[in-house]
């Protein structure tokens, strides 16, 4: 991304890819599937004459190493991403810091908040119910939609040698929500997120799926009625989103952050490519301290 620089920060479990740009107070932002830093664009810039935006690559994604999962897909858990992004705050100097995440990354934010509540100060969720609401509350329209939930969650390698059959028509129909289209993405990021779609990716990313049904389901579970998240939360989903149109965000969220607020904007699954200005503004708002900005 323009005025940023990169890094390479080598975490107990894995190499993680870093851009890192501006000035201020520290501020974490985690892309989702299938995409990568590069997810921020929109938004990291202004967002850096403000925070000091530290915006890496997930373990399993983009210019970030591969590792193996393991016989319980750990290496893939929320729990294992969080680590990797503490890991990569404390190296550039940053014990406490403000984080935001879109989807995976927004559920690696939920945990980080759980597991290192004395480093998160504020986290922002785009566009996600808590791993265990979902996985507790499937309908059959978030069932469809979600397919891939399910299905890259299966045994390997039987997801993976099917989507590898055809990775450009893979990633395409991936990220043509219904009743957005591609339209949404930069050609450029576009073009990134298709050469990140290697084989390689593609298996980290099924380890994902299925650290989440698994290892990471149990790991909620233990925790669903016993912890909360102590630090501010923020939410926003989109209207035309799976999220906006299957759950009831605020509901869900509640049962696991006390001091919570939220709302929908105009947008499908992508919201900072689809609509930067509804998510820029808030999170100045928010990560700034001040009130909600709806």
């Amino acid at each position: 991304m323009r005025d940023f620089h990169y890094a390479r920060v080598a975490t107990g479990g894995a190499e993680i890819n870093v851009a890192i740009g501006g000035s201020g107070p520290p501020l974490l932002l985690l892309h989702g599937n299938p995409l990568t830093h590069v997810s921020w664009h929109r938004i990291a810039p202004a967002l850096a004459r403000h925070f000091t935006v530290v915006t890496p690559d997930l373990r399993g994604y983009g210019d970030s190493s591969k590792p193996d999962g393991g016989l319980d897909h750990a290496g893939y858990s929320f729990r294992a991403m969080a680590d990797d992004n503490v890991e990569v705050m404390r190296h550039f100097g940053f014990s406490r810091f403000q984080v935001a995440g879109h989807d995976r990354g927004a559920r690696v934010g939920f945990r980080m908040a759980l597991d290192h509540p004395e480093k998160v100060e504020r986290l922002a969720a785009l566009d996600i119910v808590p791993t265990h609401h979902a996985l507790t509350h499937v309908t059959l329209g978030w069932g469809l939609e979600a397919y891939h939930w399910f299905f890259m969650a299966q045994k390997a390698p039987f997801p993976e040698r099917l989507i590898c059959g055809d990775l450009g028509y893979y990633i395409d129909y991936k990220l043509n929500k219904k009743g957005v289209g591609l339209s949404i993405f930069d050609p450029q990021a576009m073009a990134e997120y298709k050469r990140c779609t290697t084989p390689e990716q593609i298996h980290a990313v099924c380890e994902d799926y299925r650290a989440t049904v698994s290892i990471d389901l149990a790991m909620d579970s233990a925790d669903y009625g016993k912890r909360k998240i102590e630090c501010p939360v923020m939410v926003l989903w989109g209207s035309n989103s799976h999220c906006g149109r299957h759950f009831r965000p605020m509901e869900a969220w509640a049962e696991w952050a006390p001091d919570l607020r939220g709302w929908s904007i105009p947008s499908g699954h992508y919201p900072a490519e689809e609509r930067p200005e509804n998510v820029l503004a808030p999170f100045l708002s928010f990560f700034s301290g001040s009130g909600p900005t709806a």
